[in-house]
């Protein structure tokens, strides 16, 4: 019989093996195996067939193995439990609600399952049948399959189904967890994930605003990694356009000699002022810059040195912001999809989408009042027809099943009037690929309003993040962590540690499509939801073991031998909450808010905390000190809590220290 808390993800294969294996026994009664001359073609078709069915044997094996080791989804696991028995208890129904949700107190059992209410307003709609929802839960029950993980259910209330799960369930989930390792939780078909994400513009510093589009995309490709996925990771830089045109007129004034001597550029802010200063008001140089943007343009060889030698200055700044905060990004801006443009303006006039607009291109589509504008009137192309290009290239050239476009929400009316050309021109169908703006708020200071200096500046990036190293330093030293605690290596450890994890933490704890308040000082409380209470709580959790002379070989050992007891309630408690990881997980495949992800470490963290208090893990003499018993199984838990903390940090892109 079917298990139903394993994903019937092999069936297809399976059933293909069988017909592949039938196929290849008809060929050999036909007589293909070599005998003859004349069957050379049937030779071929059973050697292909073998072929086919020795990948699909070795495929199926590999996928069986990844399945073993991979985290099991228990909501996942239980919606298909419940969905079998709901397909039995109503055979005729047509897509009915399927809500399990894990249960808010332990009075209620573990899970809950909620489904009787909204089967009962459809029968009521759709056949007039007015069946209360308890009699439905009831029918449900009954028809509940065998199963590995559910103990016992209850019906409570109107209809409520309480889920109790099976303790050697858990505890033989737990133990896999430790021998395994943190796994994904099987998620089918490997796809190919476009994140775009960070995009400063060269010329102009990074500042406060890029501080989210950088923190959560980069968090956003990890999770993807982790799943198995393959993601393409890219820096849409502004790195074209009208503005290299008074920078390149600029450089050529203040480094006349730029093209044998390397210009020495030290603050291109200043200098990107400068040159914009004398655009606005010297009309001589203002069009000596519109004639620099068509010789650049033109590929003039001179011109593209300048370019690239400003364009290098910029890319050294971003790349200390990037290593500071650790990411990884592959580089592709608006001059790379510039060839490309002419050929995106062809293919709208040549479909018919095309208006002219006092000389302007422009695109109407449907359900979006403003037109994109594909062509300026001089001939020029707009961010519009980068953007398309961009989207054309992502979709038809890399292939992306996902395209993730981590940009601020100002954006948003843009971004889905490109995706929607997209759809209309036919690049992609949105019930094949997925192509998602994963919108976000604004960072604000502590008086509520945009982030700046005091003399009204935006922030510069780089000052914020060495304004984090300083406070965390002071926090550290305020606790006296640099007198006896740790070495000079290890205070500065932490210090990176406490400093760019606050920073982050702080960013994707919060729901991405609202504002939030930037506050060094909130980031830096190590009590509440924050960076710097769960790091000093992981490397607690850390130092237990370590303390009582256990060492990773020997809980290796005992994860393979010992039981998990999960007897006490706090045990229990934080067993099922370790188990949680692959749901929230899969929760944030499915609408990309990070901030999930966050809670769920935090209520990990209080969890294993009530757990510790509550539950010896170590006993010692309390005259004298000494270690007189190990309750290994709970030592295990420790582990196995650290395990998934660490594994949810590095998604983050937050890293821990073993001391602190």
């Amino acid at each position: 019989s079917r298990n139903y808390c394993v994903t019937a993800q092999f069936s297809f294969q399976e059933n293909e093996i069988k017909l592949l294996t039938a196929e290849i026994e008809r060929l050999k009664n036909f007589g293909c195996l070599g005998v003859s001359p004349s069957l050379e073609g049937l030779r071929d078709e059973n050697a292909k067939l073998k072929y086919r069915l020795n990948f699909l044997k070795k495929s199926l094996q590999e996928e069986r193995s990844k399945s073993t080791k991979s985290m099991i989804n228990i909501n996942s696991c239980l919606q298909e439990i419940f969905g079998a028995a709901i397909q039995a208890a109503y055979p005729d129904l047509e897509n009915p609600p399927l809500v399990v949700t894990p249960s808010q107190q332990p009075k209620f059992g573990d899970y809950q399952c909620n489904s009787a209410m909204g089967i009962s307003q459809i029968l009521l709609k759709t056949r007039e049948q007015k069946v209360i929802p308890r009699e439905i839960a009831e029918k449900i029950v009954k028809n509940i399959p065998a199963n590995e993980c559910i103990e016992k259910v209850e019906i409570a209330g109107p209809g409520f189904i309480n889920v109790h799960l099976r303790k050697d369930f858990v505890s033989k989930q737990l133990s896999s967890l430790l021998i395994n390792g943190v796994q994904p939780p099987a998620i089918g078909k490997r796809k190919k994930v476009v994140v775009d994400f960070s995009s400063p513009n060269i010329a102009k510093e990074m500042h406060v605003g890029h501080l989210r589009s950088t923190i959560i995309g980069e968090s956003m490709c990890r999770l993807f990694e982790f799943v198995g996925y393959d993601v393409l990771r890219l820096n849409h830089l502004g790195d074209w356009g009208t503005q290299f045109g008074m920078l390149i007129a600029h450089l050529q004034d203040k480094f006349p000699d730029y093209l044998s001597v390397s210009p020495p550029i030290g603050d291109l802010q200043a200098f990107y002022k400068e040159s914009k200063q004398r655009f606005d008001t010297e009309e001589e140089f203002k069009k000596r810059a519109y004639q620099c943007v068509v010789l650049l343009q033109s590929k003039n060889p001179d011109f593209i040195k300048a370019w690239n030698l400003i364009c290098d200055v910029s890319r050294r700044e971003f790349q200390k912001i990037y290593n500071c905060l650790d990411i990884t990004i592959i580089e592709r801006g608006e001059s790379f999809y510039h060839e490309m443009m002419k050929d995106i303006v062809k293919e709208f006039e040549d479909k018919g989408f095309v208006q002219v607009d006092d000389g302007r291109k422009v695109v109407f589509v449907p359900g979006f009042p403003v037109p994109l504008t594909i062509m300026k009137s001089d001939g020029g192309y707009t961010y519009d027809t980068s953007d398309l290009a961009a989207l054309k290239h992502r979709l038809c050239e890399e292939k992306g099943d996902i395209l993730i476009y981590v940009v601020d929400s100002g954006q948003s009316v843009h971004l889905q009037t490109v995706f929607a050309a997209g759809q209309m021109i036919g690049w992609y169908d949105p019930k094949v690929t997925r192509v998602a703006h994963a919108a976000f708020g604004v960072v604000l200071g502590e008086d509520k309003k945009k982030f700046k200096t005091r003399s009204g500046d935006t922030v510069r990036l780089i000052d914020l993040l060495e304004e984090g190293l300083k406070r965390a330093m002071d926090k550290l030293k305020d606790k006296e962590r640099d007198k006896v605690v740790l070495t000079p290596e290890e205070l500065k450890a932490a210090q990176t540690s406490v400093a760019f994890g606050c920073i982050k933490y702080a960013d994707l704890s919060h729901n991405r499509l609202n504002d939030y308040v930037f506050s060094f000082d909130k980031m830096l409380d190590d009590r509440g939801n924050t960076a710097a209470y769960l790091l000093y709580a992981f490397t607690r959790i850390r130092a237990i073991a370590r303390l009582a002379n256990i060492d990773e070989q020997m809980l290796r050992k005992a994860a393979r031998e010992e039981v998990l007891v999960l007897d006490h309630e706090k045990e229990w408690k934080l067993g099922k909450c370790i188990l949680r990881f692959p749901e929230i997980l899969q929760k944030i495949l499915e609408d990309l808010l990070l901030h999930t992800l966050c809670d769920y470490l935090y209520e990990l963290a209080t969890t294993f905390t009530e757990f510790y208090d509550s539950c010896y893990c170590v006993e010692k003499d309390r005259q004298t000190g000494q270690i007189v018993k190990v309750n290994m199984w709970r030592l295990l838990l420790c582990e196995a809590t650290a395990t998934v903390m660490a594994k949810g940090f590095d998604i983050l892109g937050i890293k821990p220290v073993q001391r602190m």
